[in-house]
């Protein structure tokens, strides 16, 4: 998502979604279904979490800065920790785009009731195209046979062809013991430490030296991949992680947002622009980068930005 999205304001907190940012969105579209809101996020995006609930008038219950990033096995961790071992726990990344309505709200309320059982619930979303910038869940129907990494295109077009394979939306719903439990059984180290640092920080934001000792390990492979306590539901909520410009073009498209008639669109300038010669391409513009690409290429923008990591520029 570069040049949007840059690690002094990632693209959660973009404001090119009508008004509110993703983050802004995921509190809203989730408030009527929870009694509890906790926020996870990291240092350097404190006070723009904290500036957007500022805005919304929503006050959190648990308020989790980390000092240093441990991958999401741990930030689960630090929400299933702070509440009651059978508390219901919706986990939702901050930064996907989601239509609520009738579709989301079933969803949800299937995986509760998968929960109260003692499942971990994962949410397959049903793929449109074959998308290659995605995971996916092969599966039979709530039962999980196997997570897939991101595909290529040849391996994406078998899974969409097969009718047996979702995208893996990286939401969950399960109760906060039963994570719990299954971490400790496959990740002790983790469950460990992630306790030890809430139990010995006395403020919202965690301890850098105990926080240094949790191991960096993703829910998936810690949790997902390894219990037999899975199981998924397969949704038909429109979602999109916006994980490229590809997602961004789609949703703003949907939104009403200007598209010529050769399918380019312009994001974030409010000058006059006119595309000569080109199809489907999509021009960035931002106060100190700019950027243009073809919408089917824009998985290549990461190319872009391992560039800039290795000059060291302060365009990240």
């Amino acid at each position: 998502m570069w040049p949007l999205s840059r690690k002094a304001r990632p693209k959660q907190y973009a404001d090119i979604f009508g008004g509110d940012s993703l983050f802004e969105l995921t509190v809203k579209r989730n408030q009527a279904l929870t009694d509890e809101l906790c926020v996870v996020g990291n240092i350097e995006n404190d006070q723009l979490s904290k500036g957007s609930l500022s805005r919304l008038g929503v006050v959190t219950n648990h308020h989790i800065v980390e000092t240093t990033p441990r991958n999401t096995a741990a930030a689960i961790a630090f929400a299933a920790f702070s509440v009651e071992k059978d508390d219901m726990l919706l986990i939702t990344p901050s930064d996907h785009i989601i239509a609520e309505g009738p579709q989301y709200d079933l969803a949800i309320e299937k995986a509760k009731e998968l929960a109260k059982k003692g499942s971990i619930v994962t949410f397959g979303i049903q793929p449109t195209k074959p998308e290659t910038g995605y995971g996916y869940i092969e599966y039979n129907g709530t039962e999980v046979k196997s997570f897939r990494e991101k595909p290529n295109k040849e391996t994406a077009q078998d899974f969409i062809r097969s009718g047996n394979f979702l995208w893996n939306s990286g939401m969950f719903c399960f109760k906060a013991g039963v994570f719990l439990e299954e971490l400790k059984k496959f990740e002790p180290d983790v469950y460990d430490q992630s306790r030890n640092v809430l139990e010995n920080t006395e403020s919202d934001f965690l301890d850098l030296d105990l926080s240094m000792k949790i191991p960096s390990i993703s829910v998936d492979y810690a949790v997902m991949e390894r219990s037999d306590k899975i199981k998924v539901v397969p949704s038909s909520f429109k979602w999109s992680d916006m994980g490229s410009f590809e997602s961004v073009y789609e949703y703003l498209q949907s939104q009403g947002h200007p598209v010529d008639e050769n399918g380019n669109m312009s994001i974030g300038c409010n000058k006059f622009t006119s595309f000569v010669g080109l199809k489907n391409s999509i021009f960035v513009a931002t106060e100190d980068a700019n950027l243009i690409l073809q919408k089917e290429d824009s998985q290549e923008v990461k190319v872009v930005y391992k560039n800039l990591e290795k000059e060291y520029s302060d365009l990240t």
